[in-house]
């Protein structure tokens, strides 16, 4: 059942995505250009994704069990670190130069021809390649 609600909600974003058009890299990229063709689409797609999303946590912060599952997941500490830092400085530039992050991308990569699955792939040996590379990390010896 779990495997079932997983693909419905996958399913249910990946539409979202392809009908809100931030499939679209040049709306994404249109975001990101605010001194130029800004394109506001994606404040209403984010505002229509956090609004929801903050009813369903004050409705989940009042049960006890979820509906599907043993517990809700515990809150980690919000903490800004230079790991949290430097990860979404890339995510940011990849996000910019690209026009896709992940969801956007598997929605894509039914119609994004070569360069999306290009570019799945090489998201996916980034994600590899990650954790190697943080033993390599320059502030790793902070415990960061």
């Amino acid at each position: 059942m779990r495997g079932l609600i997983s693909l419905t909600s996958g399913s249910l974003f990946g539409l979202g995505l392809l009908i809100s058009g931030m499939v679209d890299t040049n709306r994404v990229q249109g975001w990101l250009d605010i001194f130029g063709d800004w394109d506001p689409t994606l404040a209403f797609v984010l505002g229509g994704a956090i609004l929801p999303m903050a009813v369903a946590w004050r409705i989940a912060e009042r049960r006890r069990m979820p509906l599907k599952g043993d517990a809700f997941p515990v809150r980690t500490e919000q903490k800004i670190t230079a790991d949290l830092a430097v990860g979404s400085m890339i995510f940011g530039a990849g996000w910019g130069l690209a026009g896709l992050c992940p969801g956007p991308s598997f929605a894509a990569i039914s119609f994004g021809g070569w360069q999306g699955i290009l570019f799945v792939v090489s998201m996916a040996v980034g994600m590899l390649l990650t954790v190697p590379a943080k033993r390599l990390s320059f502030w790793s010896h902070r415990g960061a």
